[in-house]
């Protein structure tokens, strides 16, 4: 009865954690758009937090970014605090004024992305790789523009349903 229980309580809790209505932001300024921000040269700040908010990584990342049309491509370098370095190539298309979907090697499906206002929600399903060993993670991204130059990323890490890490991320374009 307690497995029933505690399966039950966690996919409460990853439905409500997935339940931001980002039409709530239609009023907010400025309006982001990930075309513009994502252009050019950008450079990331970030960090993990485990499930109990302690700072497990830092991290510095690189975007190369251009769009043509509807299509994006982001390169994005890593580089953490502990040496490592990582690189995704982020495929990106927008469908319509609000909405987005984006594929990378790493992230299991598509993307996808609603913007309204100043904030872009961006959900996915990835295989993330901690300490040599494979895991089948979501990721609910918010992003807000701070202005036309900042942006900050704020993400949760699920697992089971559960909030298992968090990310955040302060992006400044260098053009």
């Amino acid at each position: 009865m307690n497995t029933i229980r505690l399966l039950i309580m966690s996919s409460l809790l990853w439905l409500t954690s997935c339940s931001t209505d980002v039409s709530e932001y239609q009023d907010t300024t400025p309006v982001f758009t990930l075309e513009t921000f994502f252009d050019g040269k950008i450079r990331g700040y970030g960090l993990i937090t485990g499930f109990n908010d302690e700072i497990t990584r830092r991290f510095v990342v690189d975007i190369d970014a251009s769009w043509q049309g509807d299509s994006g491509v982001l390169d994005e370098y890593f580089v953490y605090n502990d040496g490592e370095k990582q690189f995704r190539q982020w495929r990106l298309k927008k469908l319509d004024a609000n909405n987005y979907q984006g594929e990378a090697d790493d992230i299991l499906g598509t993307a996808t992305g609603q913007q309204h206002g100043a904030v872009l929600i961006w959900q996915y399903d990835m295989i993330l790789t901690v300490d040599g060993e494979d895991y089948e993670v979501s990721f609910d991204d918010t992003m807000v523009l701070i202005d036309e130059n900042h942006m900050i990323n704020t993400a949760k890490i699920f697992k089971f349903g559960l909030n298992v890490a968090n990310v955040t991320l302060f992006f400044e374009k260098l053009e």
